[in-house]
């Protein structure tokens, strides 16, 4: 049901840019599969590059697994979020779907113009990109706030250095250990 609604909006985006279609094309009757915790959203290429609905039951091509704070960042424009998507499947077609999302972009100003006029268009689509650059900023800031909190306050998450250290001591007993276990076979194997 989800994907039926969000279908109409890609296909929107995508016929607004025609080398988007062109590059899905070669991949029609794949489904692509995007998770973002709590949704899921399943979409099969036709025919002319557009997308439809996957039919329930539909067997996934390729899945995108991406959390929502990633999300978050991916729709603001944030080129480092999309490090954070994880991929599985048929990887020529995982590679178009992240060209084509990486790449096109829904021309809201001009979509809004039509409705209300160049200058409000403009005005209102300038305040939606502030307003999501403004929730990127917070869910990354919110993320670095918990995790500080987590590490010095409430140390639920050990800290970088601690975690270090700790392998460190592990390697230098494990080789402990090891040098004790050559000890003890050459002290056996000079009573025997």
């Amino acid at each position: 049901m989800l994907s039926q609604l969000a279908a109409a909006p890609v296909n929107h985006v995508l016929r607004g840019e025609t080398w988007a279609l062109r590059k899905l094309q070669p991949h029609a009757g794949r489904t692509a599969r995007f998770d973002v915790f709590p949704l899921t959203l399943c979409f099969t290429v036709r025919d002319d590059g557009q997308v439809a609905a996957a039919a329930p039951g539909a067997a996934a091509d390729v899945t995108f697994r991406v959390t929502p704070p990633a999300a978050i960042r991916i729709l603001a424009g944030d080129e480092s979020a999309f490090g954070e998507v994880a991929v599985s499947g048929d990887g020529e077609f995982a590679q178009a779907v992240q060209f084509v999302v990486r790449n096109a972009r829904w021309d809201a100003e001009e979509d809004l113009s039509r409705l209300l006029g160049d200058s409000i268009g403009h005005r209102v689509a300038q305040t939606g990109r502030g307003v999501m650059q403004f929730q990127a900023r917070v869910a990354s800031s919110f993320a670095r706030n918990l995790s500080d909190y987590w590490v010095e306050e409430r140390p639920l998450i050990a800290r970088r250095p601690d975690v270090d250290d700790f392998v460190r001591d592990v390697d230098t007993l494990r080789d402990d250990v090891e040098r004790l276990a050559q000890r003890v076979d050459r002290l056996a194997s000079r009573s025997s």
